[in-house]
């Protein structure tokens, strides 16, 4: 479902986009679509038959994304496992800070080497509704200021559907642009399109490496971008719309945590508009990754840091559950459907 069909449907039932816009600003804050305002009741300002049709209207649009289960840690996150109208299941991740990561495919096609999702190869694409009908189901648990297009999925292999659901939430849906992230791999459809749009969200771009070779074996079917022009791309962008470019770095120990490495970083970024994210690994039992020692990603940050590029760490949420990304969705997907609904917990 995209969200023209939403607005479709409403005009069918005989809205205009006057009581459009109020039924849709309702949702997206999660209360009832026939909520008034303390100056104007529903009834004195809804058609009858908007009226009348919204009962089944909400019933659709909660079947986009309920929630299976939810999985609180320690760090105050809280991994959420959405199922969709098919029944196809994809994670969203409460994150401090009223933060939300959103997910924009089932399964994903990059294939990264260190990522649970990219195992199960691309399922569907998740549509414009149910990227929103994700934050919508996150408002209704917690308040929701700064939405992450950083779950399943690559958002530039949805690009359509991910642009419009920005669109939507950082106009009716009340989100500063900024406060929007839109990660990728790097697609030079991004760097196209993102620029035009009214709605111009941050962006996250997946370095991992300065190594170009080891970027693709990293990333096998990722555009093949080398280092330095995604870095150049990123900048370009960066100074366009005002906001940093968060480039992220999955930790893996022996892999992309030499000094071969941080001097490539140093040399790509320093001077850049740019923060540098760390990622450690989550790691699992039998993995063939491991995340470095504690004490070196402190040496890491401290070495970045003290020569000029802004290095945060970002632990992936809800380490203490093993629950980073895609790892809840296999779990369950690993259960027989009847046990699972006997049992929803059983995949903790």
């Amino acid at each position: 479902m995209r969200l023209t069909d939403l607005h479709t449907r409403l005009a069918d039932l005989g809205a205009l986009p006057v009581h459009s816009g109020r039924v849709v600003r309702a949702w997206l804050q999660g209360k009832p679509l026939h909520a008034g305002t303390r100056r104007q009741h529903t009834e004195h300002f809804l058609p009858l038959g908007v009226r009348a049709g919204l009962p089944q209207l909400a019933g659709e649009l909660d079947a986009l994304a309920r929630l299976k289960t939810e999985h609180p840690a320690a760090d105050g996150s809280s991994r959420l496992l959405v199922e969709l109208a098919d029944g196809q299941m994809v994670e969203s991740v409460l994150l401090p800070r009223d933060g939300l990561c959103v997910s924009t495919q089932v399964g994903c096609a990059v294939g990264c080497v260190f990522c649970m999702t990219g195992k199960s190869g691309l399922l569907r694409q998740v549509g414009s509704a149910e990227i929103v009908a994700q934050v919508v189901l996150a408002r209704r648990l917690r308040p929701v200021r700064k939405v992450v297009f950083m779950g399943m999925g690559e958002p530039a292999h949805n690009l359509d559907n991910v642009l419009e659901a920005i669109q939507l939430l950082g106009t009716d849906g009340g989100i500063g642009h900024k406060n929007l992230v839109f990660s990728t791999v790097g697609d030079m459809r991004v760097f196209e399109r993102l620029p035009q749009q009214r709605v111009k969200p941050a962006l996250a771009l997946s370095l991992h490496t300065t190594d170009a070779a080891l970027r693709r074996r990293l990333l096998p079917r990722a555009p093949a971008i080398d280092p330095e022009a995604l870095v150049e791309l990123g900048e370009a962008y960066a100074r366009r719309v005002g906001h940093p470019i968060q480039y992220q770095w999955t930790l893996l120990e022996g892999i992309n945590d030499g000094q071969d490495e941080l001097d490539g970083i140093l040399r790509l970024l320093k001077g850049k508009y740019a923060v540098m994210n760390l990622i450690p690994y989550n790691s699992l039992e039998a993995d063939e990754y491991r995340r470095p020692a504690g004490a070196r990603i402190v040496e890491i940050v401290r070495y970045l840091h003290s020569r000029g590029v802004l290095t945060k760490v970002r632990n992936s949420a809800g380490q203490d559950i093993d629950g980073g990304c895609g790892q809840l969705r296999a779990r369950a997907e690993q259960l027989p459907r009847s046990r699972r609904e006997r049992d929803p917990q059983r995949i903790l």
